[in-house]
């Protein structure tokens, strides 16, 4: 009977041990995302308002896409809300898309084309672990038409007519 319970014990201790551990390991992948979703810049067009507030905005609204558009040649492009769009997927599903889609300007997708499976596993992570928040940003819009709200404008005009 003792050697039952201790038995017990034991593999008890050793269950709470691994959770434990398997806990801290995935909080080291979430801090390592959100290490990438700074440094990579995700914020500065993803989370509305990141740049003007220098980056002071609560972690709870980022990531959740913006209003803002971006405006040339190609039309106008708005930043996703990522959390909603990474919210429908797993975590290969996510490494794949990543490692093969394209983007409307600015979007800078050939660095996301290049991430490791390591940076995408801990930005997928990162991003779960903020949850589905938000609304879907605007669509695209094609050249030639006028977005009803603010954009900034690429390229940017000569002198002389940004003075007008």
């Amino acid at each position: 009977m003792n050697k039952l319970v201790i038995a017990l014990a034991v593999l008890l201790g050793t269950s709470a041990a691994v959770a434990t551990l398997a806990a801290a390991s995935r909080n080291d992948l979430v801090q390592r995302g959100r290490y990438v979703v700074l440094i990579g810049g995700c914020n500065d067009c993803h989370t509305p308002g990141f740049t003007a507030n220098a980056g002071k905005v609560p972690e709870s609204q980022w990531l959740t896409g913006d209003d803002l558009g971006w405006s040339g040649p190609w039309g106008t492009t708005y930043a996703p809300n990522l959390r909603l769009r990474l919210a429908t997927m797993d975590s290969a599903s996510f490494k794949r898309y990543a490692h093969a889609f394209t983007a409307r300007p600015p979007m800078p997708y050939w660095a996301v084309n290049a991430m490791s499976d390591a940076d995408l596993d801990a930005l997928y992570a990162f991003v779960q672990s903020l949850g589905p928040a938000g609304k879907e940003a605007p669509s695209a819009l094609p050249p030639g038409i006028v977005p009803p709200g603010p954009v900034v404008q690429f390229p940017a005009p000569p002198e002389s007519v940004a003075a007008h």
